[in-house]
């Protein structure tokens, strides 16, 4: 079950809380055998938006490529998952490498957004003091 809001968060891409679950940006394309709630498995393709950690599971979130939706896969149930990107698979610790991922990323994010903001700063006119 999803938490109430269930929309991917688009305007801050840095972990954030929201409704209880901590909420950790997440980009990626995956392809994962999943066993539902009732033990049926299945493969699912997902384009991911975040990782939502809540009491007692986590939630791996973005866009079905089947159902064209937003949806939210438990990442306990989740057996094997492939970075469909990089070909990485990974048959143990999915959710630990799911958390590496999002916080490699994070990481990136922010030396990204730090060189802007200097190299914004730098470009700056300077103005030159009243005498």
């Amino acid at each position: 079950m999803l938490p109430a809001d269930d929309e991917p968060a688009k305007a801050s891409r840095g972990p954030s809380f929201r409704n209880g679950w901590q909420v950790l940006p997440l980009d990626g394309a995956f392809e994962f055998s999943y066993l539902d709630a009732a033990g049926a498995p299945s493969l699912r393709k997902l384009v991911a938006h975040e990782l939502k950690i809540g009491p007692g599971k986590t939630l791996l979130g973005g866009t079905d490529v089947h159902q064209g939706a937003y949806r939210g896969f438990r990442a306990d149930r989740i057996n094997v998952i492939e970075d469909v990107e990089s070909g990485e698979t990974v048959d143990r610790n999915v959710l630990d490498w799911l958390l590496r991922k999002a916080m490699r990323q994070d990481r990136e994010r922010r030396r990204t957004e730090a060189a802007a903001a200097r190299v914004a700063f730098a470009s700056r006119p300077t103005t030159a003091a009243a005498s």
